[in-house]
């Protein structure tokens, strides 16, 4: 960890979670933010191993892995914490896959000029296998923002919906230091994969805090391999869907867990989702 930065009055912060399977996709990243002004880089690292010695981010903590996996929770909230002894004003959370569209820093700064009491949440492209990542023109060609979220117009910011808020994703949002001071953070109940995402976000929506749509900051998805539903996290889901359950009195992640169910690997028991097999 470095505090060489601190007291230096940086403005904007950039915090990504990593570990060894996404260190390509992390330098990708960073080679994105090298020349943008008034930054400061933390990479928080999750993994078991150690990080590379080379990264060139301006601060490097390490949240070593938990019992029943990664301690993702507690990583956002470390580098956030980070980020503001830093002096940073702006925090901006990317996951480490993501590679910031040309004008994403931009458009959350002046959004949270405008609503700096708000959680800022930009479209994100997912990207194919093969897609140019280092050319921000390239960038802005392949935008194609996932349907699943609201994408509103250049520059514009809409207030999201009461029924919205579930629909926030860790992987590319922002906030002022201010508004993460004053909380909530992410419940460090949560180790390994699923359920710490949707929990923050019940958390604002408890709290009254709003959540914004930014249109302009686009946030690019490098392509890796992924299943549907996630077979390699079943038992994080379930485990993380009962923490969630505990503290909100509802499931998360319901069409991983029905499409769970429809192969025979969990099943609801009138109080809880199971798993069938070992």
């Amino acid at each position: 960890m470095t505090g060489a930065l601190a007291g230096s009055g940086a403005a904007r912060a950039v915090v990504t979670l990593c570990s060894g399977p996404r260190v390509a996709h992390l330098r990708r990243q960073l080679a994105a933010l090298r020349a943008v002004p008034r930054l400061v880089t933390v990479v928080v690292w999750v993994g078991d191993d150690p990080p590379p010695a080379d990264l060139g981010a301006d601060a490097v903590l390490r949240v070593p892995p938990g019992p029943h996996g990664l301690r993702l929770a507690a990583a956002r909230n470390a580098g956030a914490d980070h980020a503001v002894r830093l002096g940073a004003d702006l925090l901006v959370l990317l996951d480490a896959d993501c590679v910031p569209g040309p004008v994403l820093l931009d458009r959350y700064e002046a959004a949270a000029a405008t609503h700096g009491s708000a959680v800022l949440c930009g479209p994100v492209t997912y990207l194919p296998a093969g897609a140019v990542v280092d050319d921000p023109a390239a960038l802005v060609a392949a935008t194609r923002p996932h349907p699943a979220r609201p994408a509103p117009p250049d520059g514009a910011v809409l207030t999201a919906r009461d029924d919205e808020y579930d629909l926030f994703w860790s992987l590319s949002f922002a906030l002022t230091a201010d508004r993460w001071r004053d909380g909530p953070r992410f419940s460090e109940r949560y180790e390994g994969y699923g359920g710490e995402d949707t929990d923050f976000a019940a958390s604002l929506r408890a709290a009254g805090v709003p959540l914004a749509w930014v249109g302009g900051a686009h946030a690019y998805h490098q392509h890796h391999p992924t299943s549907s539903p996630p077979w390699q996290h079943l038992d994080d889901i379930l485990r993380n869907g009962a923490t969630f359950a505990d503290r909100w009195g509802r499931w998360p992640m319901e069409g991983w867990l029905r499409a769970f169910a429809e192969h025979g690997a969990v099943r609801w028991d009138g109080r809880t989702w199971r798993r069938t097999q070992a």
